[in-house]
């Protein structure tokens, strides 16, 4: 079966402005509404650059994302636009503030908690506009209908999804990523690779998903390495932008498998950024799935200019640390004994892992950890 016979929807922003300087359409968008009360969700950085949004009316800041937002960095968010009230919420940063602006979108006002809507399709309605601006090149999730959140009590994210929290502007402007260093670059772009790699590969691959990732992992072949050796080279950053955003349009309707599920346990247990985690494990579950999608994983690795790589792992491993990302969980700060314990905990997220197209048991993922570790 092809997966031509196989239904699927796909939701997309309502309206996309993608390209260098396309930051300045979001306030005369805003304006178009007669929107004057906005609140942006951003981390430090681009809290002290707002002024970018150029946002109508009275515009309130919400400048404390964290790089892995928990429960309480929700809270805090939600408090604040309950007193703000917003008519406007604007995800301005890369996957954790555009992740948190949905929630805020969603929750104040609609009787509903967090752990209420976990889940597909649990959110009630949208009573305000949701806008999100990409700072970075690797989550996607300025196209997407899902956030995650850390529970502390769990050390387990929590995955909400909803077409309610699909964005009515979304906004991809390459030259807001040229200030991101080399180390971010790279490993946000192996991240966007790893969407596209592993919705590709997915048992829940669909032709009309398939193009989007195909192409995406081209994009990243080709500009990820020029975009970490040049920061300033704006073709690479614009092609990386592009790849992002393939990315989080294969997460919706496909989503991805198991290089994600055991890389979450790398955040949420020992604060590792999340693209890094992604960078190092992506090698291991990409080799790992090579005998269930052997065609697919040729082409592949054509697309990231491997072709003809006869050792899977040899050859993606080469690439991302050509890159110079640290493909060391042992140099992360991960501690041998917690490996087990970690396995056990990607084993349990079976929203992914049933995804992957090889059967992957919890000696498996303890198997990957050791060898990346």
């Amino acid at each position: 079966m092809t997966g031509l016979l196989r239904p699927i929807e796909i939701d997309r922003p309502a309206r996309l402005a993608f390209g260098p300087g396309q930051v300045a359409t979001l306030g005369a968008w805003a304006r178009e509404r007669g929107i004057t009360r906005s609140l942006v969700i951003a981390g430090g950085f681009n809290a002290a650059r707002v002024a970018l949004l150029d946002l109508p009316g009275e515009v309130t800041v919400f400048g404390e994302v964290k790089p892995e937002p928990d429960i309480p960095n929700l809270d805090a968010a939600l408090a604040l636009a309950e007193r703000v009230r917003p008519q406007l919420v604007v995800g301005f940063g890369g996957g954790s503030a555009m992740d948190l602006a949905k929630l805020v979108a969603v929750l104040p006002g609609s009787g509903q908690t967090l752990h209420e809507v976990v889940g597909p399709e649990k959110v009630a309605g949208r009573r305000v506009a949701l806008a999100q601006v990409a700072t970075t090149s690797g989550t996607g999730s300025e196209a997407g209908s899902r956030a995650l959140v850390t529970d502390p009590a769990t050390q387990n994210k929590l995955a909400v999804q909803s077409r309610h929290m699909i964005a009515d502007l979304a906004v991809v402007d390459p030259d807001l990523t040229l200030s991101v260093p080399p180390a971010v670059t790279a490993a946000t772009g192996v991240d966007a690779l790893a969407h596209c790699a592993e919705a590709f590969t997915s048992r829940r691959a669909h032709p009309t998903i398939d193009l989007y990732a195909l192409e995406g992992i081209r994009l990243v072949g080709r500009f990820l390495a020029r975009a970490v050796a040049d920061g300033e080279d704006r073709e690479a950053r614009a092609g990386l932008a592009l790849a992002s955003l393939y990315g989080g349009y294969c997460l919706g309707p496909v989503n991805t498998t198991a290089g994600h599920a055991v890389a979450y346990p790398l955040g949420t247990r020992h604060h590792v950024a999340h693209g890094l985690a992604c960078a190092v494990i992506f090698p291991h579950t990409l080799a790992f799935n090579a005998p269930a999608m052997p065609e697919k994983t040729a082409l592949l690795l054509d697309a990231l200019g491997l072709a003809g790589a006869r050792d899977v792992l040899a050859a993606s491993h080469g690439w991302c640390a050509a890159l110079g990302i640290e493909m060391r969980l042992s140099a992360l700060g991960v501690p041998e004994d917690d490996l087990p314990r970690m396995a056990t905990e990607a084993h349990a997220i079976r929203r992914l892992l049933d995804n992957n197209p090889r059967e992957m048991s919890r000696d498996d993922i303890l198997g990957l950890y050791r060898a990346a570790f």
